[in-house]
């Protein structure tokens, strides 16, 4: 059996914190893995105003994919601008 790539494994990985997230009316989006080992991730939903989403970030999803996949350094949120000024 091949193994699964980094994003199927990230994939899997946020799946296992979503449910708790969404209980809230929230959920992360994986953006992308750089090369210096930083994934960053989007809040969603109610997570985006979440006074408590910084602590959620560290306690919860970066503690989850550090475990699950070692080649994650460190986990940072970014904001995603909808429209970008041309």
């Amino acid at each position: 059996m091949a193994e699964a790539g980094i994003e199927d494994r990230i994939e899997r990985s946020l799946e296992t914190v979503r449910p708790y997230l969404r209980a809230d009316g929230g959920d992360v989006k994986m953006l992308q893995l750089r090369a210096d080992g930083v994934l960053e991730v989007q809040w969603l939903g109610t997570c985006r105003i979440c006074p408590m989403s910084h602590l959620t970030l560290r306690a919860g999803v970066e503690r989850t994919l550090l475990n699950d996949i070692p080649e994650i350094r460190r986990v940072e949120s970014v904001t995603v601008e909808r429209n970008p000024p041309a």
